[in-house]
């Protein structure tokens, strides 16, 4: 097959594709082989691909296509989340567009819509992951509510009840009252907003006096339980103990000491509303309040409620929670007990998809012991068991471990695993797999199921062993679990990666994964966080369509570095369209040059120095990748095939065997280096196969007949014998004397047709062996003709490449006195700006008060004039 002029990456990707899939070549049969696994943070069913999901499954890609072609038995196991909020939200923005909403039917004629959704437009993201060349194991995809993986669900949730390690209880949980139900911290969106702070005075009960609180939340106050001050706060310790008279409700409530209240923030006293603030909840519990005592104001509306005690107005019941305030601050002022009121910004809870304001809400739902589970995840990190990269993250995974609070698991939706719990008519639980468990449990007493649906974050939880066939024994979970390596963002540490962990100890006996690796965010060029609202967002499918799948993740694989965030720049994707250009040429120019495809995994044969050379850097090449990918290190492993491939093989290797391949060479040496060319070429095409799967699997069957295909090739052999440091000398000598030579003429402005002597002084007898060796390329790349005897007097530059001196004459090909002035004039410049610059960052007032891109941009244009100085420098000492 004839390679095309042009690389097209849109005429082959999708081919390629469909053909791996087709041929089942994303998981071939390998059952004696060393097993290797990587299971998908399973996307929401909902969800379309976005830049995060892009660097996620690039990464994981990479080591599973590496790891196929080491012959390991490869699974990368793939499915979606079935999204409770998300895929519920969608069906009912669905039903309120045709006039009807969810109420209007039953629950299982919800969910039967729902699944009907899901099977027409749940595959979007499925769809643009192979688009993205994702090599996953689609012929046993899952999905967390798919039967198997509910079953385990089910049984899970029934043996933590049965353990005593899931329980119900009475606590303060995120309610958004836009959606009617508990949600997760990670659905939480903090925004700043332009708020105030109300300071009301709290008259004492025995009349002696009054207490000032503040508050950004007048209207709770109508459920206040305590006020509390810090026992070390001398301003307020005669009145621990005493009572306060609430305005409006007239309750009596105790002044407590608690370590929560700072005296250094406003008054030192602070109102406790235990039902409706986190913090307040925790005091209230150490003040003495059980939870089922704590008073509530609020319905799932957020709409005012009598409390227990029967003490709110009743023209406050029934308003919302804003309406309230307003009432409540009207109230206060004209009872004369308002003291001030301040603008703040305030940090307000919001819901990530309603965009409701959140309410910290008492409610009944159901707890996971955390606590209990977290110690052996813990521990499991503690003594290595899981390696975690980079390892400064095992600090906040540690103390958030360390301090977990109960996990509150029950959703107040529809969509999702309906909790297996039971009760009768007196509120008796029982928790069974299935209604008949239940009914067994409860003898003759009707029973009805709890309509709550469990956590996302629950199910998930499970997913490197419920993928795998648990809790039904079989070979696939007895080879793969534990999992080798799992890829994460950063930001689901707590929410799903511990908790897998925590998961997968608990019911496996093992951890889950053996190496947890946490990737950071991808931001904007300038660094700041892409938004839909700053309008900053980088759509991967737009960067595929234009540049290439191939293009777009070796972009990702090179900015991946450890412990940092990937600034991406469209300008880097277009670079590396341009490296998948680069390797097309070169495959073209041996395919021109009677170059094909390896018959070899070893190394041919080689007699001259060029092809030694070449056959070495090559098992470097290998073995640093290698080690580059052991050690998680995308960005070392794409650097490293990058610059062999770009330097060592499209720049030199070509151009210096291109004389030994043309006419008159010799017969010998050309079918040497053809068959080494070959060799290299196909070693480069499935060592870059991981990061550029489409263009190295076309490339492997245009260059000639293959018993297999790429994707399932074997990887290059790291044979140090195969390196051979006498010719890597040879060559390496030969490189930087032709680089010294083209960096002298390009720096003085020497014509680039014009060929110039070079008169060498000071040679070595190997140098001139060397020389000699190589003159033909010499004077084919550096454009000079070796000469023999002294320089002419007159103007010359002069290159030192180790002992010797290679002295060109340049009287009658520029203007001498014109270029020494024009360096002059240059080097006077470039040296002004780098020390403009280094005043500039060398001002403390400059570096700690300037944005830190200027900051970045002053220290790039100061090392850049830095080194345009140093080589203008370099180019006017040539000319003596």
């Amino acid at each position: 097959m004839t390679i095309d002029k042009t690389f097209d990456p849109a005429a082959i990707e999708a081919r390629w594709y469909a053909y791996w899939e087709e041929q089942g070549l994303f998981r071939p049969e390998r059952p004696d082989a060393e097993p290797y696994t990587i299971v998908i943070p399973p996307p929401n069913v909902t969800g379309s691909l976005h830049i995060g999901h892009a660097l996620d499954d690039t990464l994981q890609d990479v080591l599973i296509r590496h790891a196929r072609l080491k012959g390991k038995d490869a699974l990368w196991v793939v499915g979606t989340d079935h999204a409770g909020i998300a895929t519920q939200m969608v069906v009912e923005r669905q039903l309120n567009a045709a006039g009807s909403k969810r109420t209007d039917f039953t629950r299982d004629q919800f969910v039967e819509k729902v699944w009907a959704w899901k099977e027409e437009s749940g595959g979007t993201i499925t769809r643009q992951l192979r688009r993205l060349g994702a090599s996953c194991d689609w012929a046993n995809e899952r999905f967390t509510m798919d039967e198997g993986f509910s079953k385990a669900v089910l049984k899970v949730f029934v043996d933590l009840y049965n353990q005593k390690l899931l329980y119900r209880d009475k606590r303060l949980v995120n309610w958004d009252p836009g959606l009617k139900t508990a949600i997760s911290d990670l659905e939480v969106e903090t925004r700043e907003i332009q708020g105030k702070f109300w300071h009301f005075s709290y008259p004492l009960a025995d009349g002696s006096g009054a207490i000032s609180v503040a508050t950004t939340r007048p209207e709770t106050m109508l459920a206040d339980m305590a006020v509390a001050v810090n026992p070390e706060d001398d301003r307020y310790r005669a009145l621990i103990g005493k009572q306060v008279k609430l305005p409006i409700t007239g309750r009596l409530i105790p002044i407590v000491a608690d370590e929560h209240a700072d005296p250094e923030l406003g008054s030192g006293a602070v109102k406790i509303t235990p039902g409706h603030d986190f913090n307040d909840f925790e005091v209230g519990k150490r003040a003495g309040f059980k939870a089922g005592e704590m008073l509530n104001m609020l319905d799932a509306e957020a709409k005012l409620i009598q409390t227990s005690d029967g003490l709110i107005p009743a023209d406050y019941l029934g308003l919302d929670r804003f309406e309230a305030r307003k009432k409540v601050v009207e109230a206060i002022e004209a009872a004369g007990l308002l003291e001030k009121i301040e603008d703040r910004v305030i940090q307000t809870p919001y819901g990530d998809r309603s965009g409701v304001v959140i309410e910290p809400w008492l409610t009944d739902q159901w707890y996971v012991d955390a606590e209990t589970l977290a110690k052996p995840a813990i521990e499991a990190v503690r003594s290595g068991a899981i390696k975690v990269v980079p390892e400064s993250w095992t600090k906040t995974y540690y103390n958030w471990l360390e301090n977990i609070q109960p996990w509150c698991v029950s959703r107040q939706l529809w969509w999702g695993h309906q909790i297996p719990a039971w009760f009768d008519e007196d509120g008796e639980v029982y928790v069974a797999e299935d209604e008949a468990g239940a009914q067994a449990l409860a003898g003759n007493r009707k029973l009805t199921r709890d309509p709550d649906v469990l956590d996302t974050w629950f199910s998930s939880a499970l997913w490197p062993f419920g993928t795998l066939g648990w809790p039904d024994k079989n070979v696939t979970l007895d080879r793969h679990y534990p999992n080798d390596v799992l890829i994460s963002g950063f930001d689901i540490l707590f929410f799903w990666d511990a908790r897998m962990i925590m998961q997968g100890i608990h019911f496996m006996g093992e951890v889950p994964f053996k190496t947890l690796y946490l990737h950071g965010l991808v931001r904007a060029a300038d660094g700041s966080k892409m938004s839909k609202s700053k309008g900053n967002t980088v759509d991967p499918l737009g960067l595929i369509d234009k540049y290439g799948a191939d293009a777009l993740r070796f972009t990702l694989t090179a900015m991946e570095s450890q412990g940092r965030d990937i600034k991406l720049d469209e300008k880097r994707v277009e670079g590396y369209r341009n490296f998948a250009t680069k390797l097309w040429n070169a495959a073209r120019f041996a395919q021109g040059n009677g170059i094909g495809a390896s018959t070899s995994i070893e190394a041919p044969k080689a007699e001259l120095a060029v092809n030694r050379w070449i056959i070495a850097e090559t098992v470097k090449t290998v073995q640093a990748l290698d080690l580059a990918i052991a050690d998680l290190r995308y960005d070392e492993a794409a650097n490293t095939i990058y610059h062999f491939t770009w330097a060592s093989f499209c720049d030199w290797y070509i151009e210096l065997t291109k004389p030994l391949l043309g006419e008159g060479a010799d017969e010998a040496q050309a079918s040497e280096t053809r068959a080494v060319a070959g060799w290299v070429l196909d070693q480069i095409l499935v060592m870059l196969h991981p990061f550029m799967p489409f263009i190295t699997e076309e490339l492997w069957h245009a260059l000639g007949e293959r018993p297999y295909d790429i994707i399932v090739a074997r990887w290059p052999m790291a044979d140090a014998r195969a390196i051979d440091p006498a010719a890597q000398q040879e060559i390496d000598w030969l490189i930087r004397m032709i680089s010294e030579i083209r960096t002298a003429r390009t720096g003085l402005n020497i014509p680039p047709g014009a060929r110039l002597p070079a008169h060498v002084r000071g040679a070595s007898e190997l140098t001139h062996e060397r020389l000699a060796a190589n003159a033909v390329v010499i004077a084919r790349l550096a454009r000079v003709d070796l000469a023999e005897g002294e320089a002419p007097v007159g103007g010359a530059a002069q290159v030192v490449v180790d002992e010797a001196t290679y002295v060109l004459p340049l009287e009658g090909v520029i203007d001498l006195d014109a270029e020494r002035a024009r360096l002059a004039k240059g080097i006077a410049a470039a040296e002004k700006e780098r020390d403009s610059l280094a005043v500039r960052l060398g001002n403390p007032a400059f570096v700690e008060k300037a944005k830190p891109e200027a900051i970045a941009k002053a220290r790039a244009d100061h090392a850049e004039k830095s080194l345009e100085a140093e080589q203008l420098g370099a180019a006017l000492a040539r000319l003596g």
